[in-house]
């Protein structure tokens, strides 16, 4: 059945079913897991709840559409934006927080299909050939495996299941390529339905660049590519491609004064190689070690050590162990036992590579610049491999190895049905153990493992003080496991105009923000000051608790350990 192109009632209910199966991956018990809100997390839902219903993020700029200054992150504002509606409709809450995120992962590997046939068409623009191994078409096994492979995939669907911009970013990225290849390879359809497919992939692209930070480089280097790659077809159609890039600019002007600014600046140089010193002071020591030898200064080039650095970061991404064995050192973006891919998908990948840079299929050269492009931007930070930062090249790996599935199946001796049937059962069995054992982790062991990582302990905290406030005259709460103050906000659901004028914030010279309290809540680094009269609630770490006070209740992770301890001072 392989052999043969699917009819289009048989790849509508297999899309169907991918799609279907995908959502369900990633909407169910959305709220329960990950097993806690993270406080960006916090942050997107409740600057969604204020933007619903005031018009301004949570410390009041009117419709801001350059950032969110948030804890001094200074975030691309969409994904506030596309929370507005769901925060209204489902209630301010853990769902309606990761609702996008969700959301726009399952539609990412719905849009993956249709990427691939226009990536591997049957009769593709400006030479190349079909996708064919022995005279065989299989552009509809690729794009359907391509889909299944991400709907499955470790790294997509934990990405998928919590707050996470970077997921809607990478749905913009595949949209506005695809939209894109659309459009180009349509180049002789009436000018609207051309314009409509070019600007959508304009507009794709630039809200990309207003989602995540990583897409800021990405998006525009991908463009370029293609620009490059089409620039006979684009110039033939200069109206509409000015138009289209008109669109762009009008989406991303309002960031262009912030990425120009001293506080985009001080950002980029808190997280990049390239502001660490020790770099320097490595590459002064061999000078001395070497006695100042001019071959050393130059073998010892801080610059040369700069280059060395980038790369050996950007290659840490290609890490067998990130990639197949453990995945992400974070726990918020893997489980610690399943790669980022499965391990089965290794030979299938290497295999996949090769066979497209063989063949070279329609625009296979855009897989391997879009990887590489991808990971780009990444490279620049400390903290290497980072699954997040690189999310933006995805589904590249995954249709790398359905290439590499669809090529292997098509290499089997025809002759040999026996032989087949054996290979594709082994080959589903290996699947489904591979996806059932993750599985397994994610809902069995995760939560109660990683409780911890998710700052869990604040919503059931605020549970209780919620229940309690009206007995205390203050509130202090550490800020020892984050920034306590946007937990307080979210599960009280404060009046944002109320905090507005109740906020005692204070904003240093790196731009970091800081709420050190607002009505009867204050927040305390190492220990709390409580008024000399009146009665105090103290919620503390459990590690920081010094036993004064009387313990009023105590708070656990989900793996038994204690969190918080509450406990009140002064009397009424």
């Amino acid at each position: 059945m392989i052999n043969k192109i699917p009819r289009r009632w048989t790849t509508v209910f297999f899309l169907t079913l991918i799609f279907l199966g995908a959502s369900f991956l990633r909407f169910y018990r959305l709220g329960s897991n990950p097993p806690a809100l993270s406080w960006d997390e916090a942050a997107w839902g409740y600057n969604a709840y204020s933007l619903g219903l005031t018009g301004a993020d949570e410390f009041g700029r009117r419709w801001p559409l350059n950032y969110l200054e948030s804890f001094g992150d200074f975030k691309p504002p969409v994904y506030a934006y596309l929370t507005i509606l769901p925060v209204k409709i489902f209630g301010l809450n853990e769902f309606s927080a990761r609702f996008a995120s969700a959301f726009f992962g399952a539609l990412t590997v719905l849009l993956t299909y249709f990427l691939v046939r226009e990536l591997f068409p049957s009769q593709p623009l400006g030479g190349g050939h079909s996708p064919t191994i022995r005279g065989v078409t299989y552009g509809y096994q690729l794009s359907v495996i391509s889909s299944l492979l991400l709907a499955i995939s470790p790294w997509h669907i934990m990405l998928s299941r919590a707050a996470f911009e970077a997921n809607v970013a990478t749905f913009f990225l595949v949209a506005g390529v695809t939209f894109f290849l659309a459009g180009i390879r349509r180049g002789k359809m009436p000018a609207r339905q051309l314009a409509g497919w070019l600007v959508a992939s304009a507009a794709s692209f630039a809200l990309s660049l207003q989602t995540f930070n990583t897409a800021r480089i990405a998006a525009p280097l991908l463009v370029l590519i293609l620009v490059v790659a089409f620039r006979k077809t684009l110039w033939q159609q200069k109206k509409i491609s000015l138009v289209a890039i008109a669109t762009g600019l009008l989406i991303i002007l309002p960031a262009v004064s912030f990425l120009l600014s001293p506080q985009a600046k001080l950002r980029f140089k808190e997280v990049n190689i390239f502001s660490d010193q020790s770099i320097v002071m490595m590459a002064n020591q061999e000078i001395v070690n070497d006695q100042g030898a001019t071959w050393s200064k130059l073998i010892h080039n801080r610059r040369w050590a700069y280059v060395r650095a980038y790369l050996r970061h950007y290659f840490d991404h290609f890490n067998p162990a990130f990639l197949f064995f453990k995945g992400d050192g974070n726990p918020k973006f893997s489980i610690q036992d399943v790669g980022q891919l499965y391990l089965w998908e290794l030979p299938f990948l290497i295999w996949g590579a090769l066979v497209l840079v063989k063949k070279k299929p329609g625009f296979w050269w855009l897989i391997p610049c879009w990887l590489l492009v991808g990971i780009l931007p990444a490279a620049t930070a400390r903290e290497t491999p980072h699954a997040l930062r690189i999310e933006t090249t995805l589904p590249t790996w995954q249709i790398f190895t359905a290439f590499g599935v669809v090529s292997a199946w098509q290499w089997l001796p025809k002759k040999k049905p026996k032989l087949r049937k054996l290979s594709l059962i082994a080959y589903c069995l290996i699947l489904i153990a591979s996806f059932v054992y993750f599985q397994h982790g994610y809902w069995r062991h995760y939560p109660i493992k990683f409780s911890g990582e998710w700052q869990y302990g604040y919503q059931p905290a605020l549970e209780f003080i919620k229940q309690a406030e009206g007995n205390y005259d203050q509130i202090w709460l550490t800020e020892e496991l984050g920034r306590p103050y946007i937990y307080c906000l979210f599960y009280l659901q404060k009046e944002p105009r109320e905090f507005w004028q109740e906020a005692v914030v204070e904003r240093d010279t790196f731009g970091f923000v800081k709420v050190k309290s607002f009505a009867k809540y204050h927040f305390f680094r190492e220990q709390p000051v409580v008024a000399p009269t009146g009665k105090t609630l103290v919620i503390e770490a459990a590690k920081q608790f010094s036993g004064q006070g009387q313990l009023v209740k105590t708070f656990w992770l989900l793996d038994g350990s204690e969190v918080f301890k509450a406990y009140e001072v002064g009397h009424d």
